[in-house]
């Protein structure tokens, strides 16, 4: 199926109005300017509430998300990237916050198509990881429904405000600029998978993760010009990272509301390579559904 010039000039025609370089470069920074002043006023928050020393205790928590408390603050730590994007696109480029985003009921018919093919995709995984794999119980039911609102309006917004920045208004303001794939579709790929280099928390795995973390970004790259709307790319990520977060995690960090811990670390590369080998086809198999069920529009 090719890429329908319509679909993608729609999604991409609002950052024609000012789609000069250094707009863009500047917007990044006022992105990340807005994201630490958020953090910062986060921090503040807590300072004023709990005091210095409980501050610190917090901030260290909120870094690896290792308590049910620690990972929503962490998760909500994105409302500054958001925050800051709009006011990249709005002060900058002189155009709205919808228009990163695609048409409204789009993106929400997109994001359940994007979010129910990777939940039914998924549940032979969750069957074989129950079935073949030694699961430790991580919170208690009663915990995990108690965060569970909580965690999943974190969720949105994580996921959307990387989305916003990564498929949006990076893919957007690129794709005005460059003809060539290389560069609207690789490039935010690459920074998008580098963002998640964490070399204490993946050891000699690291660069495995990144380059995983970096091919999801280009086939929601991909979906996201074909769709001509983020609702696609969201939806999968926001699916994806519920599983990663809220039910199953390796324990390094971000486990503070997982229900399970696999038997195996991210650190161990041997046990993990097959793992993201098993990933990536998944992912595949995701993307090329995604793009059936794209098919005509």
């Amino acid at each position: 199926m090719q890429l329908s010039p319509l679909v993608f000039d729609r999604f991409v025609a609002p950052a024609r109005l000012r789609p000069q370089l250094w707009r863009l470069v500047l917007g990044l920074v006022l992105m990340m300017s807005i994201y630490v002043l958020w953090m910062g006023l986060m921090a503040g928050a807590i300072a004023l509430w709990r005091g210095l020393d409980e501050m610190e205790r917090a901030l260290g928590g909120i870094g690896i998300g290792d308590s049910p408390g620690s990972l929503v603050l962490l998760l909500m730590t994105f409302i500054g990237m958001g925050l800051g994007t709009f006011a990249a696109v709005r002060w900058l480029h002189h155009r709205s916050i919808a228009s990163l985003f695609g048409p409204r009921a789009l993106v929400t018919r997109d994001f359940a198509l994007g979010f129910g093919v990777f939940v039914l995709l998924s549940l032979p995984g969750i069957a074989w990881f129950f079935l073949t794999l030694e699961l430790t119980r991580g919170v208690s039911w009663s915990v995990w429904l108690m965060f569970l609102p909580l965690a999943l309006i974190g969720l949105l917004i994580q996921t959307g405000a990387e989305e916003v920045v990564f498929r949006g208004y990076m893919q957007q303001q690129l794709a005005v600029r460059f003809t060539s794939r290389w560069v609207w579709m690789v490039l935010p790929s690459v920074l998008f998978g580098l963002v998640h280099y964490a070399p204490e928390e993946m050891g000699e795995s690291v660069w495995l993760i990144v380059f995983v973390t970096g091919f999801f970004g280009l086939l929601m790259a991909d979906l996201t010009a074909r769709s001509g709307s983020l609702g696609l790319a969201w939806g999968l990520h926001f699916a994806n990272n519920l599983f990663a977060i809220l039910l199953f995690t390796t324990g390094e960090a971000l486990d503070g509301l997982a229900l399970y811990r696999l038997p195996f670390s991210a650190r161990d590369t041997e046990v993990i390579l097959p793992m993201l080998g098993l990933d990536l086809m998944g992912m595949v198999l995701v993307w090329l559904i995604c793009r059936w069920a794209l098919r005509g529009r």
